[in-house]
């Protein structure tokens, strides 16, 4: 990603943020965010497999948030599953998901061949947990130190892993039949994921 595409999408998230979480503490939060003491604008969304490059967990966040609306506008889901949300539900739940991610993850260098044999430090992504939380439960403890989440927002965030998570699989699905936020967010997320995004390597 350019410096310039990075840029654009920092502004996109910003402008949908401002747009749509309007509630006490949004602006707290953003805020944090935009910080230097937040990297969630230039963090990749995994050591190498999707997103893993600067900017990934900003372009992952915004990939799951159109595929999250997209999917709650289908008339079956609206019609038969009766799921209706908020912007505002949509937008916490979508682009807040992975704040896990944030300051989670740290650049090194290993040696590896180039195109013509030679041997070189190349850098790499690596995992520097400074909060060992969970996943999911950790976007949301991060998210309550500055605005309240809905019921449904908590849980979506915290069950949007699905069953590719640790979870006991009967627990999982028990959080998403009773949160289908979660199940849809788990959609979107897997959606961004696998065919928006997929592997660097």
């Amino acid at each position: 990603m350019t410096p310039q595409e990075l840029q654009d999408k920092k502004e996109e998230f910003i402008r949908i943020y401002k747009e749509h979480i309007t509630r006490p503490g949004a602006e707290k939060l953003l805020e944090y965010l935009c910080s230097e003491k937040s990297d969630f604008f230039t963090a990749p969304a995994s050591t190498r497999y999707h997103g893993a490059y600067e900017g990934g967990l900003l372009e992952h966040s915004l990939n799951v948030y159109y595929c999250l609306r997209d999917y709650l506008a289908r008339p079956r889901v609206k019609e038969l599953y009766g799921m209706e949300y908020t912007e505002e539900n949509i937008a916490i739940a979508a682009l807040l998901h992975d704040l896990c991610k944030m300051n989670f993850y740290t650049v090194d260098y290993r040696n590896s061949k180039n195109a013509q044999g030679v041997w070189e430090k190349v850098p790499y992504y690596k995992i520097n947990d400074q909060l060992p939380y969970g996943h999911g439960e950790k976007s949301v403890y991060l998210i309550q130190f500055f605005m309240h989440l809905r019921k449904e927002e908590a849980f979506a965030i915290r069950w949007h892993m699905g069953f590719s998570g640790p979870e006991d699989a009967n627990t999982v699905g028990k959080a998403l039949e009773m949160y289908p936020l979660a199940f849809a967010l788990c959609t979107a997320d897997m959606e961004a994921s696998y065919f928006m995004e997929g592997s660097v390597e």
